[in-house]
């Protein structure tokens, strides 16, 4: 049973793997996880790995690196985060430009940040969105796509400048709605010169 059970140094590496592979989209290297975790020699990081492998969480692949393929168990699940970077902030009022600038790195349950995908949390300013529980000074999670389908909202990129909104796509026209208490915020109608940035997957109140 204790097989199973990973250790502090094991489920930190493990953590280290998954955020490598949510950010960069591959496996770490021996020596890029034995600088992630600090590690002073390759060999440390080496010998995790097959630990890791050896108790059922990791495998070697046929073309070579590793793959994650199993997660803790439930009790260990509750630390069982990735680290989601903050950047910048989108409005929920007039389109607002993004800072590129990382403010922060934000550790975020993977019950609502799967793997293999990537994202992103922006900070909201006003109050366009907030029928849909989106007000202002909120974080929002944000699953990096290009494209998405009626009726989600979305983080989308005009001229530069990034806003959420729902989005609703006919034909010839792409519509952005507001979905507000404020009767002041109007659809913003688009053709296709926009881009979509990603999909936002939940709300969370101010941190």
């Amino acid at each position: 049973m204790t097989e199973n059970i990973l250790t502090h140094k094991e489920m930190e590496a493990l953590r280290q793997i998954r955020n490598w592979i949510m950010h960069k989209g591959y496996t770490p290297s021996v020596r890029e996880l034995m600088a992630a975790l600090g590690y002073r020699s390759p060999r440390s990081a080496s010998l995790i790995i097959m630990r890791l492998i050896r108790k059922g969480f990791l495998q070697k692949k046929s073309a070579g690196g590793i793959q994650i393929i199993k997660g803790p168990s439930d009790d260990e699940s509750r630390s069982y985060t990735v680290d989601v970077p903050l950047v910048g902030m989108a409005s929920c009022g007039r389109p607002l430009l993004v800072e590129e600038n990382i403010e922060a790195s934000i550790a975020v349950s993977t019950k609502i940040a799967h793997p293999p995908y990537k994202y992103f949390l922006l900070r909201a300013t006003g109050d366009s969105m907030n029928k849909k529980n989106i007000k202002d000074g909120d974080i929002v999670l944000v699953r990096q796509q290009q494209t998405a389908k009626n009726g989600d909202v979305v983080v989308a990129l005009i001229d530069n400048e990034a806003t959420i909104k729902e989005i609703h796509i006919s034909d010839d026209v792409i519509v952005l709605h507001p979905r507000s208490t404020n009767k002041e915020h109007k659809p913003i109608v688009l053709t296709r010169d926009f881009r979509i940035q990603g999909v936002v997957i939940k709300s969370i109140s101010k941190i």
